[in-house]
């Protein structure tokens, strides 16, 4: 009897044993398997909040099958209490192995709520996106220009949340002291600006900032990129550029960003700086005018007056020779590498075409009828009114 009894005994043992290394390895299957996700899904985990309630938020969302699961893996793996708060993206077909790391690995919110404060040449705006899950695009919730615009409420309500991220994006052409101006009125930055960056030194590009964050330590963030962007540049020129500096390039960079916005034109307008310079011809050019009348405190807002393109300053290259002192803008990466890479053209003249570009010339007698051309298109448009 007693020997049945332990005969059965040790068969349940070895069939629980069995069920229980089959449950396991069922579970193993359940937690780095695809998930049922059929669609992305923005999962917002709140201070406060713990894996039980992410676990039944995510099977109600029906990313994952088994909410049980999840909390027995996240136990398991010793990161039940490594939860973070913020927004997370999760994939369509995550695993619960990939989403257990997503919410627990650094807490940097991966979509939901990002507030841009995007400085232009003529304005700042302050723009509230939001990440669509399904497309992984931003889209655009609220805009307004700062200290211009009333603010939206969405605006306020975003700006207090906590898994809400912020972006401050350089246009490029902007000037420093424009730069300086607009980041002082980004609510979420802290620090008086101590010094106004050299013109040109700030590189035109997306940063990502932390609400109380420095805006000396942006400023610094900005110069070193462009630093590293001049140095390449000038490390990788052309061979015979009448450049004698990196500083000569970066005020180049600065007049060819100043004098198209068409990234095919780029290339032409540079040839056309450099062809004169090899020439010893003035460059005269309306930008380098402008700079002199405002020294980069804002837009002129109108076009030159005679008295100033005949007005002496160091920035005026319809009365000085070669290049003026300083770069008139922060050009961009692509304005850089026009700059040491130039098309080869015999271009030597350029003017509007009317279309938003220019239309080129290599002798003054093309370039005086793509003038008349361009004055005729002047006059049709004021007679019209646009």
């Amino acid at each position: 009897m007693w020997r049945a009894l332990a005969s059965n005994m040790l068969t349940i043992l070895v069939v629980g044993l069995f069920l229980m290394g089959g449950l396991i390895l069922w579970g193993q299957s359940q937690y780095k398997s695809q998930g049922p996700l059929e669609t992305a899904i923005c999962l917002q985990v709140k201070s406060g909040s713990n894996m039980t309630n992410v676990s039944r938020e995510l099977e109600d969302k029906g990313a994952i099958s088994s909410a049980t699961v999840f909390r027995m893996a996240a136990d398991y793996t010793d990161k039940s209490q490594q939860l973070k708060a913020g927004s997370f993206l999760v994939h369509e077909g995550a695993s619960m192995e990939q989403i257990i790391d997503e919410i627990t690995r650094s807490g940097a919110s991966t979509c939901g709520t990002e507030i841009e404060y995007r400085i232009g040449v003529t304005r700042t705006q302050a723009r509230v996106r939001e990440l669509d899950p399904a497309s992984l695009n931003f889209v655009e919730i609220a805009a307004f220009e700062l200290g211009e615009d009333e603010v939206p409420d969405v605006f306020a309500q975003k700006l207090g949340e906590a898994d809400t991220r912020f972006r401050v994006s350089l246009a490029e052409g902007v000037t420093s002291w424009q730069v300086v101006e607009a980041l002082k009125s980004v609510e979420v930055l802290s620090g008086d600006v101590q010094e106004l960056p050299a013109e040109g030194m700030l590189a035109p590009d997306s940063y990502e900032v932390t609400p109380g964050g420095d805006r000396n330590d942006l400023l610094q963030a900005m110069q070193d990129k462009q630093q590293l962007r001049i140095n390449a540049a000038w490390e990788g020129r052309q061979d015979g550029l009448p450049l004698a500096s990196p500083e000569e390039m970066l005020i180049l960079a600065s007049i060819i960003e100043k004098e198209t916005g068409l990234p095919d034109e780029r290339g032409q307008v540079a040839s056309v700086f450099v062809n004169r310079l090899d020439q010893g011809m003035k460059l005269q050019t309306d930008p380098t005018v402008i700079y002199g009348v405002t020294k980069g405190q804002g837009s002129l807002g109108r076009g030159l007056r005679r008295s100033e393109l005949r007005r002496a300053t160091p920035w005026n290259t319809y009365l000085i020779d070669g290049l003026p002192p300083t770069p008139i803008a922060n050009p961009g990466l692509a304005s850089l590498q026009a700059a040491v890479a130039p098309d080869d053209t015999d271009f030597v003249f350029f003017v509007a075409d009317g279309t938003g570009g220019h239309a080129f010339a290599k002798t003054l007698q093309e370039h005086n009828r793509n003038v008349a051309k361009w004055r005729e298109i002047e006059a049709e448009q004021k007679s019209s009114g646009n």
